[in-house]
C-alpha cells in the first residue's frame, strides 16, 4: 500500500482551494449568497445588484475571510479526504463507494473552519457594507463569544458532508462510466478533456443537495443582523410558508457554477496535479 504524502496534501489542498476562490469561486459564492438571502430577487436582478453595491469588487466582497477558509478548508479537505479515500481504495472498496465516504469525511472536517468564516462573508455580502470584517469579528465576539460564530453550522455539516460526497462520488462514477463507454475497459486513461467533462457532470450533480446551502445562508444572515436565532428545520419551514418550494432552491444557477468551478479544481484538478507529481517521482 503507497504511504500517503499528508504534508502534500495539506499544500496541494490549500493552494489549489485558494486559486479556485481567488478566481471565479468568489464572484459565484457572492451571486450564490445574495439569492439566498433576498430570495425575491431573480437571478439577473442579484448579479445587478451585486454589482450596483459594490461594482466590480462586489464580487470579491469578504475576500480577506474567504481566503483564510480557503486555505484552512482546502487543507483539511485534501488531508481527511485523500487519506479516507486511499484506505478504501487499498481495502478494495469501488472508487464511487470510496470516493462518496472520503468526500463525506472530508467536508465535514471542514466545518470547524467554514462556520466562522463563511458567517463573515455573508456578513459582508448581505449585511451593512459599511462594517469591517475586523469590526464584525469583534461585535461577534463581544455579543455572543465563539459561539456566535458557528450560526447555521448544523445546515453547514449537512451541507459540506453531502457536498463533496457527491461531488468526489458523482465525479468517480462519471469517470468509470466514461473508460468503459469510451475506452471498453476500467482501467483506461482519460484524457484532460474528458477528466474535467467528469468534473463537470459531477459537480453539476451535486448541487442537488442546493436547500442546506439556502438554510445556511438564511440562518447567518440573520446572526449577522441581530435577528432571533432558528435551527435548520425552522429555516427550511419559514422559507417554505414564504416562498413555497421553490424559495429553497434560489441561487441555483450560481451554485451549479460554483459546484463545477470546485469540483474541477479539488477532485479532478487535485488529480491531475497528483498524477503529474507521480509521474515526475515528486510524490
Amino acid at each position: 500500500m503507497e504511504k500517503p504524502a499528508d504534508w502534500k496534501n495539506f499544500v496541494l489542498g490549500a493552494g489549489i482551494q485558494c486559486a479556485e476562490a481567488a478566481t471565479l469561486g468568489m464572484p459565484f459564492e457572492v451571486w450564490k449568497t445574495r439569492m439566498g438571502r433576498h430570495r425575491n430577487e431573480s437571478t439577473l436582478e442579484a448579479f445587478k445588484n451585486v454589482y450596483q453595491r459594490g461594482g466590480i469588487g462586489g464580487f470579491w466582497a469578504g475576500t480577506g475571510p474567504k481566503m483564510i477558509e480557503s486555505a484552512t478548508k482546502g487543507a483539511i479537505l485534501m488531508y481527511a479526504k485523500e487519506a479516507i479515500n486511499e484506505s478504501c481504495v487499498a481495502s478494495g472498496m469501488g472508487v464511487t463507494t470510496a470516493g462518496i465516504l472520503a468526500g463525506a469525511g472530508g467536508g465535514v472536517s471542514q466545518v470547524v473552519v467554514m462556520g466562522p468564516s463563511t458567517f463573515l462573508v455573508t456578513g459582508a455580502v448581505t449585511g451593512d457594507k459599511s462594517i469591517s470584517t475586523m469590526q464584525r469579528i469583534s461585535r461577534t465576539w463581544n455579543t455572543h463569544g465563539l459561539k456566535g460564530f458557528y450560526p447555521g453550522g448544523t445546515a453547514i455539516a449537512f451541507r459540506q458532508a453531502t457536498n463533496w460526497a457527491s461531488r468526489q462520488g458523482f465525479t468517480e462514477f462519471v469517470r468509470e462510466r466514461m473508460k468503459i463507454t469510451l475506452y471498453g475497459r476500467k482501467d483506461a486513461k482519460l484524457t484532460k478533456s474528458e477528466e474535467a467533462l467528469s468534473g463537470i457532470m459531477g459537480g453539476t450533480m451535486a448541487c442537488w443537495n442546493h436547500p442546506f446551502e439556502v438554510a445556511r445562508i438564511e440562518a447567518q444572515s440573520r446572526a449577522d443582523q441581530g435577528q432571533k436565532a432558528m435551527n435548520m428545520v425552522s429555516v427550511m419551514n419559514m422559507i417554505v410558508k414564504e416562498q413555497g418550494m421553490s424559495g429553497l432552491f434560489k441561487g441555483l444557477i450560481p451554485r451549479v457554477g460554483l459546484g463545477i468551478w470546485q469540483t474541477l479544481f479539488m477532485v479532478t484538478g487535485v488529480k491531475l496535479v497528483k498524477d503529474t507529481l507521480k509521474e515526475g517521482g515528486y510524490i
